[in-house]
């Protein structure tokens, strides 16, 4: 049985999984359409409530993505956020114009009128604004009940139909009460009741998969990483030694990773084989310097090497696989929605492999799949790891990738990750790493003129790595790390730190 919640209509906002995580987190299951969602589809969801996300586009404007009226006509509670105001301004009769002073970032909200939006919250307080257009014109039926600066209408209700619209993003941390919010238009305005809880799911889970496998074979690529090790011990949980696991080892592992994350999925008690195919990945990297490239080299040999493994599997009908909720909107994976990137675990593997996917985390986040790691008894260790890219170290090896540059390139990682450990600071950073550029820079060593190799550090602050800000490490820190990098990485002779953030720049070099 499908369950009822909260939904989430994506009009191309960069914080609607924000919005969807926010309503699942006060304990309501939600899930996200894309604005063009049949009228009927909706309906069939039969959803306690509806939030409008925001998005980049001008309600008055040629194209501008709007839903069906007869949304409004359905009796369920709607709150819109930003775009999602303006489109209920704009589609029941008021007025939304280009604002002479436009509004990002922090702002003031006083509240003129009391109303169960605002239970227990202040008068005023601060929200985060980011808008070019206004409401000027409220539509009939409608009464404002709060302003900013820049927003005369920035919180509005319909109280009849319990329509409500926010000029302001109540997703974002940087709004104050902004989860209060939420959770009283879902709880005090949708009256829904709690129905997302990770033990109730993993139990649903685990007898669903039994009934979708029955006596069938899973086969599974593990990666060591939270998703694919967690989906793995969970399917285990379910069937047993039905689940066979392969952790293919591409020779683009850091150093010591390949004995770390052999040792973890044993510990597990899962049934698992390593197939060492480092030869085949570097000899087929061999003067490849395009990053698109050697995703694509990597990409196919990963698939013939686990397509030969799976082969010997008699019985396999499955793959499982760690798919997460932003693979599948990122994807296209919802209809209509834009895609961002493909993912390797939506669509990534031939068809002609002839397996059913297994997917049984394809509607959670990755703070719930840890979630539900820490019930399975996951070990931290493993929960905690920073992500690693799929290619592994070749897109931290900018240009060819060979033996001598990935030697390099483990030792000044290691050294990197290890004082991050020792001094706290690896589990207060989403993701860190080291970068071996193609460039040489002089240096002097022993009174010895030298001209080696550079290195770059990377170390960023995030919530889901669809944005993120470089992390200010300690300069004493850093200090450190360059230090030991250059002193006992023979061939490095300067570290540089990056202080980019996503966007403008990406998480990963290549």
């Amino acid at each position: 049985m499908e369950k009822r919640g909260i939904v989430v209509i994506n009009f191309g906002s960069q914080y609607v999984q924000l919005i969807a995580r926010r309503v699942r987190e006060v304990g309501v299951f939600s899930e996200i359409l894309h604005w063009d969602t049949p009228i009927e589809e909706i309906k069939k969801k039969n959803p306690y409530g509806i939030i409008f996300s925001g998005g980049p586009a001008s309600v008055y404007s040629e194209g501008a993505p709007l839903p069906d009226r007869r949304i409004y006509d359905l009796g369920i509670p709607i709150l819109g956020i930003c775009y999602g105001l303006q489109v209920i301004t704009h589609q029941l009769g008021g007025k939304v114009w280009k604002a002479e002073k436009q509004e990002f970032g922090r702002s003031t909200l006083e509240v003129l009128k009391e109303d169960p939006l605002f239970e227990g919250i202040p008068k005023t307080f601060d929200v985060w604004m980011s808008h070019a257009d206004k409401v000027v014109d409220l539509p009939r039926g409608f009464k404002n009940l709060a302003t900013s600066e820049n927003s005369p209408y920035a919180v509005i209700v319909n109280d009849q139909k319990k329509i409500y619209g926010l000029q302001f993003h109540p997703e974002v941390v940087h709004t104050q009460y902004g989860t209060k919010i939420i959770e009283n238009f879902v709880k005090n305005i949708c009256k829904a009741p709690q129905n997302w809880k990770m033990g109730d799911f993993i139990e649903d889970k685990i007898e669903e998969i039994r009934k979708v496998v029955g006596r069938s074979k899973v086969i599974a690529a593990l990666s060591g990483g939270v998703d694919s090790t967690v989906a793995s011990v969970l399917v285990h949980r379910a069937i047993g030694d039905q689940l066979r696991c392969f952790f293919i080892d591409h020779g683009l592992l850091r150093e010591g990773e390949r004995e770390e994350v052999e040792r973890n999925l044993r510990s597990l008690g899962l049934p698992l084989k390593v197939v060492d195919a480092g030869q085949i990945f570097l000899e087929r990297l061999k003067g490849v310097e395009d990053p698109e490239e050697k995703r694509r080299i990597i990409g196919r040999t990963f698939i013939e090497v686990f397509e030969r493994e799976a082969k010997n599997v008699e019985g396999a009908e499955f793959l499982l696989q760690g798919t997460l909720y932003p693979d599948v909107v990122e994807s296209a994976g919802i209809k209509g929605s834009a895609k961002i990137k493909t993912h390797h675990n939506v669509g990534g593997l031939p068809e002609k492999m002839n397996l059913k996917l297994l997917e049984p985390f394809r509607e959670l986040f990755k703070d719930e799949v840890r979630e539900i790691g820490r019930i399975l008894g996951v070990p931290e260790e493993i929960l905690k790891r920073h992500p690693f890219p799929g290619p592994g170290l070749a897109v931290r090896i900018l240009g060819e990738v060979n033996p001598e540059d990935l030697k390099l390139l483990r030792k000044a990682d290691k050294i990197f990750i290890e004082e991050l450990k020792k001094e706290g600071l690896y589990d207060k950073v989403w993701q860190a790493f080291a970068v071996l550029l193609p460039i040489r820079s002089v240096g002097v060593m022993g009174d010895v003129r030298t001209y080696g190799r550079v290195i770059a550090l990377r170390a960023v602050e995030s919530v889901d790595g669809m944005t993120a800000d470089w992390a200010r490490l300690p300069q004493d820190f850093l200090d450190k790390v360059a230090r030991r990098i250059t002193n006992e990485v023979r061939g490095i002779s300067r570290v540089v730190y990056d202080i980019s953030s996503k966007p403008p720049s990406t998480i990963e070099w290549e």
